[in-house]
């Protein structure tokens, strides 16, 4: 797997509210940096367990499927890939959420494996831009709720 890239945020509100816009996969489309997202199962709690995403970015096109993990109390999620196609080979990544003295500070994690041929930095560049979408994204949609 690839190296992790990781960043940080803090968004004013609470930890639930913040998964409630996480898991709202419908609107990932709206503010995630992707064409659009299916939830695929839930799990025994009802909370989406496989997703499969549709991307495209700079003429590049990927679609993936990806199984979640959740943490105890509002905690965040994890997942891993289960299918990938186009540009995408595998990918990882978290939300990790603490509460914090003005809300919940969230940091994103993502390894992600390409299936083409990409420089080194050019690829570090890449992961830093969907951290900064993701992260942006998500600020602004659950602080604008």
């Amino acid at each position: 797997m690839a190296d992790v890239t990781e960043g940080s945020t803090e968004i004013a509100a609470t930890p639930r509210d913040v998964m409630t816009v996480i898991t709202d996969f419908d609107a990932y489309a709206e503010w995630a940096g992707v064409q659009g997202a299916e939830v695929l199962s839930r799990d025994d709690a009802g909370r989406p367990a496989t997703v499969a995403m549709k991307v495209s970015q700079m003429g590049v096109e990927a679609a993936y499927t990806l199984a979640y993990t959740y943490a105890d109390d509002d905690g965040g999620c994890s997942w891993v890939t289960t299918e990938a196609s186009g540009a995408v080979k595998d990918v990882a990544g978290e939300y990790a959420l603490e509460p914090a003295a003005e809300g919940t500070r969230v940091t994103y994690r993502l390894a992600l494996e390409l299936a083409i041929p990409l420089p080194g930095i050019l690829k570090r560049q890449a992961q830093k831009q969907v951290i900064a979408t993701a992260l942006g994204g998500l600020k602004k949609r659950v602080e604008s709720r």
